[in-house]
């Protein structure tokens, strides 16, 4: 990891200690001893007002640390749409098994516990729906070669663009199947 080391070269050229430095920076002084011993990498703006007390620029900061960077970025990005993706599955399922059970239950208030779940729902599938968007990602084999870490070719890439309208209109009769099926299921056993 090269930042580390150029954060040592730099501030002992300006003679600076790590309680110093830490202090111009606005972090503590065992935040920078992780950054130099590489246990982990500054935000955004550390590195900002770093650049700025060593008086250099960003991109000299870094120097070769662009790359790991970017894996960094990307697998935060996939480690949050995998956590996205998982909360929304877990919901999707509690909306298709808990309408009869709580309706059998609680009644009216049933319903509303079920309609407030099936609010929820709605708001992190628009979540996971933004997530995607912002990765440019939306058929199932972009969605998974996203999660493995690979690309789609250009060749691929325009194939799946090309199924995304119909695969959006499957999905969306599916899901108005499956709540027909369960608002028949909710009057038969509401009877």
């Amino acid at each position: 990891m090269e930042l580390c080391n150029q954060m040592k070269k730099y501030r002992s050229e300006l003679g600076l200690s790590q309680d110093a430095l830490a202090e111009k920076i606005y972090v503590s002084r065992q935040t920078i001893s992780n950054w130099e011993t590489g246990k982990n990498y500054p935000d955004v703006n550390s590195l900002i007002r770093m650049s700025e007390v060593f008086g250099i620029t960003v991109d000299v900061l870094l120097k070769g640390d662009a790359e790991e960077i970017k894996e960094m970025i990307k697998r935060e990005d996939q480690n949050e749409f995998n956590r996205l993706s998982w909360v929304f599955s877990i919901l999707v399922l509690l909306m298709i098994l808990t309408p009869v059970p709580l309706a059998k239950l609680l009644g009216f208030w049933g319903l509303g516990i079920w309609a407030l779940l099936a609010a929820v729902t709605l708001g992190m599938a628009f979540l996971v729906e933004k997530k995607k968007k912002q990765l440019n990602i939306q058929t199932y084999r972009e969605i998974n070669a996203f999660l493995e870490g690979k690309h789609l070719d250009e060749i691929a890439a325009a194939r799946e663009e090309g199924k995304r309208p119909y695969q959006k209109l499957l999905l969306a009769i599916g899901f108005g199947v499956l709540a027909l099926l369960v608002s028949i299921l909710l009057l038969f056993l509401l009877k």
